[in-house]
């Protein structure tokens, strides 16, 4: 942790990371994913099932549910400004999600031990009806910020 990191309190890099983050993200921001909440090592993003993310049967194609847990994933553990990448990840589809359903992707992290974590997307519609499970492995690039902090210290 420098010097300018260790000045702000850790909600508030959680904050700046988010907007950082998000500025870059061009998957997330193209389907239309809203970041409702944030904070070191945890995030709930949100997004809109939409026509063009259903697959033949008229059910969201798994892939954008997992693109969501996953987003939701990278911004938890980005959280405390350490850039942090996806080293694996596994995800099980519980029920289907249809064209109009809200769908919120909630990230905890379970684990963080050296360079490595473990955190858990919980996936549910407007119903609370759980859609997916997601776990996902992260590693931390050591030495590397996720945002320059410069302007937030300010």
């Amino acid at each position: 942790m420098d010097s300018t990191t260790a000045s702000m309190d850790p909600q508030a890099i959680a904050e700046h990371v988010r907007t950082g983050m998000l500025a870059n993200d061009r998957a997330t921001q193209g389907l239309g994913i809203a970041i409702t909440a944030i904070a070191p090592g945890r995030a709930t993003l949100q997004m809109t099932v939409r026509a063009d993310m259903l697959n033949g049967f008229d059910i969201c194609h798994g892939g954008f549910i997992t693109t969501l847990a996953d987003s939701a994933f990278a911004f938890s553990c980005n959280a405390r400004n350490d850039m942090t990448v996806a080293s694996g990840l596994s995800i099980d589809f519980l029920a289907p999600a249809r064209e109009g359903d809200r769908l919120t992707a909630v990230a905890t992290e379970v684990s963080l031990a050296g360079r490595t974590g473990v955190y858990d997307v919980n996936v549910h519609n407007q119903r609370g009806e759980a859609i997916a499970v997601f776990r996902g492995r992260s590693y931390c690039m050591k030495g590397k910020h996720t945002v320059p902090l410069a302007d937030a210290a300010r």
